[in-house]
């Protein structure tokens, strides 16, 4: 796995003060990790600061794939040398390649904005909003519209790897592609289903710099709603969760698969009641919640071919992390949700960092 570019990562204070997300609307769940597993939203769950914006009036949605070719086909020669590499640029050096990379920054520190021209910034904008689950999902993912450390849309990076193209084409990759976009605290990724088994097409990341305890932080719902499950626990359950050294780190190697269920700590989703479940449900809802419809039914249909939501642990981990000391009222630096194929590492403190590995070759 590519290394994770690390920039600067300023701290926030806690000037914003998000409010308290809905509840989940169940009904708007289904069920496809089995009778009695997890459900995921279809559509924007609404949750978040976001939540009680009216949508602006947009264009009808197009599918991210289509603008992702469209965008293809309006660059110049020059913008191809300089935002286009081979589908599988960077994997000769023994490493994976650069398109699953998770980055911190413009990828390559190739900017949209030395790069692409004003119309085609918008439609790369069209695009990332066609990644999320609508207005909601995109709030987050901008941090608000901020784009944390990156400051604005345009200093991020817009990569595309391989030709997104209807016209077929031969070789190794033939028809193969992904697009990255990335930015400070951010790696989202779209590839037409190009790496098979793979949800985005490979591990994502993100982050906000206020910590994860904070209402500053956009995704400090995520942090508040796992808590609730922690606090559902009884003693023995939540000792066996509850993990008090060795967090598991993060960026690349945090999301490495582990090939045997021993070796992943926490409470097992199997063992707890119906209700307790739920309140994972609603995590998974959550969690999944800022992106599109497509990639939260490919996460959900990975998990149950590797096993169902019954393989999946959660775990808490009280250790401190970078100098940031856990107290009674942050007590965890880390939650995480691991299975078979299956990681998302939340770093709540310092300030968040989260990075996510989905996949179903690796199933045992």
């Amino acid at each position: 796995m590519a290394e994770i570019e690390t920039p600067y990562c300023p701290e926030c204070d806690d000037a914003f003060d998000f409010p308290e997300p809905p509840p989940v609307d169940r009904r708007k769940f289904i069920r496809v990790v089995g009778g009695t597993t997890a459900a995921v939203a279809v559509g924007a769950v609404a949750t978040g600061p976001a939540a009680a914006l009216a949508p602006p009036k947009e264009r009808k949605p197009r599918p991210a794939e289509e603008l992702i070719r469209e965008l293809f086909s309006t660059l110049k020669d020059e913008q191809k040398k300089k935002v286009a590499l081979a589908y599988d640029h960077g994997k000769a050096r023994g490493r994976r390649p650069t398109r699953q990379g998770m980055y911190n920054a413009a990828i390559m520190n190739v900017r949209i904005d030395t790069v692409y021209t004003k119309a085609q910034t918008e439609l790369v904008e069209r695009i990332v909003k066609a990644m999320s689950s609508g207005d909601v999902g995109y709030r987050q993912i901008s941090r608000n519209g901020k784009w944390d450390g990156s400051k604005a849309f345009e200093r991020c990076g817009a990569m595309f790897f391989g030709a997104p193209s209807d016209r077929p084409t031969t070789g190794p990759n033939a028809n193969k592609w992904a697009f990255v976009f990335s930015g400070h605290h951010m790696t989202i990724r779209c590839d037409g289903d190009s790496e098979e088994g793979a949800a985005w097409g490979g591990p994502i990341y993100y982050g906000h710099s206020p910590n994860g305890w904070s209402r500053g932080n956009v995704f400090n719902y995520q942090t508040r709603r796992v808590v609730s499950v922690y606090e559902a626990l009884n003693g023995q359950q939540q000792k066996q969760a509850l993990i008090t050294k060795g967090n598991p780190g993060e960026q690349a190697g945090s999301v490495q698969f582990k090939a045997k269920a021993e070796n992943r700590p926490g409470v097992p989703y199997a063992d707890l009641t119906k209700d307790q479940k739920a309140l994972v449900e609603k995590v998974m809802a959550d969690v999944l919640s800022p992106y599109r419809k497509e990639d939260v039914e490919e996460v959900m249909a990975i998990i149950k071919k590797n096993g169902g939501m019954e393989k999946i642990k959660l775990a808490f981990y009280s250790d401190n992390y970078e100098g940031a000391k856990t107290t009674k009222d942050q007590p965890w630096s880390f939650w995480r949700l691991e299975g078979p194929g299956f990681v998302w590492n939340y770093r709540a403190l310092p300030h968040v960092h989260t990075f996510v590995n989905i996949s179903s070759k690796l199933t045992t």
